[in-house]
C-alpha cells in the first residue's frame, strides 16, 4: 500500500505522545539544558592532554614528539618543543611542549591523534558545550585549558583508562628491572676490572728462607755427645792436579 510506512510512523509518534503522560519510559526527550543525559563512555568530542600528579604542567605525559601534529588531517594542532628538560611528576627529566594549541573550530574529532600517540598523552573529551562569541581566540585551546588529570580521564572513560594504567604500570616495572640489571652489570664489570688491574693480585709470594745446618759426625760407641764434631763440608769440586797426585 502506498504511504503505509508514513502511516505507521505517525501512529507510533501518536502512541508515544499520548503514552508519555502516563508512562515515563515513553519520554524520549529531556528538558535540555535544565536536564542533561549522561554521555556514553565511548562518546568523544575534542582532544585533551592527560597529566599525572597534581601539577598540570609538570605532570603532562606529552613529551612534544609532534607525531599528532604531523598526523592530524585538518592540521589543527600546533606544538613547539622545549629547548630544555624539566623533571616530570616522578622526577625524571623530560622534554615538554612549550606551546600546545588545538583549534577546535577546525578539529573533526577523528581521534587519529589519540591512536598515534605512543605515550598515552592525548585523549578524547566528552565536553560539548563550547559555544562562544569569539570565533577565533575563544575556540583556540591552549595548553592550560587542554590539561586534564588522569582522575578525570578515569571518570569519563573508566574501562579504557584502567587498561592504559595497567599497561603503563607493566612498562614501568620492565623499565625499572632493565635499569637495575644494567646497574648491576656495570658494578660487576667495574669490580672485575679493578681485580685485574690490582698489583697484589699477580705478585708472587716469596718462599720462606731455610737455615743451612752443617752435618755432624755420627757418634761412636762409648763416646759422649760432647765429643761429637761437625764433619767438614764436602768440597764441591776437585782440581785436576790434586786428583793426579799419588798418595
Amino acid at each position: 500500500m502506498l504511504g503505509a510506512g508514513i502511516i505507521k510512523g505517525l501512529v507510533e509518534t501518536a502512541r508515544n505522545f499520548a503514552g508519555s503522560y502516563t508512562n515515563e519510559e515513553r519520554l524520549v526527550t529531556v528538558e535540555y539544558p535544565d536536564e542533561k543525559l549522561p554521555p556514553k563512555e565511548n562518546a568523544r568530542n575534542f582532544p585533551f592532554l592527560v597529566f599525572d600528579g597534581n601539577d598540570p604542567l609538570a605532570g603532562l605525559r606529552c613529551v612534544a614528539c609532534q607525531i599528532c601534529e604531523k598526523e592530524c588531517p585538518p592540521q589543527c594542532i600546533y606544538i613547539e618543543k622545549s629547548k630544555d628538560k624539566k623533571p616530570d611528576y616522578i622526577g625524571k627529566p623530560q622534554f615538554y611542549p612549550a606551546i600546545f594549541d588545538i583549534d577546535v573550530s577546525v578539529c573533526m574529532s577523528c581521534q587519529i591523534c589519540v591512536e598515534v600517540c605512543p605515550f598515552e598523552a592525548i585523549k578524547m573529551d566528552q565536553e560539548f558545550e563550547l559555544s562562544t562569541t569569539d570565533r577565533f581566540e575563544g575556540l583556540l585551546l591552549h595548553k592550560d585549558r587542554l590539561a586534564r588529570s588522569n582522575e578525570y580521564y578515569r571518570k569519563i572513560h573508566p574501562t579504557e583508562a584502567a587498561e592504559v594504567d595497567r599497561r603503563l604500570a607493566e612498562e614501568k616495572i620492565k623499565a625499572e628491572a632493565k635499569a637495575k640489571a644494567a646497574a648491576d652489570a656495570k658494578v660487576k664489570a667495574a669490580a672485575t676490572a679493578a681485580g685485574i688491574s690490582s698489583p697484589t693480585a699477580s705478585k708472587p709470594v716469596p718462599a720462606p728462607a731455610t737455615a743451612s745446618v752443617a752435618p755432624t759426625k755420627p757418634a761412636e760407641a762409648g763416646s759422649s755427645p760432647a765429643e761429637t764434631k761437625a764433619w767438614p763440608e764436602t768440597p764441591t769440586s776437585v782440581s785436576a792436579t790434586s786428583a793426579a797426585k799419588p798418595v
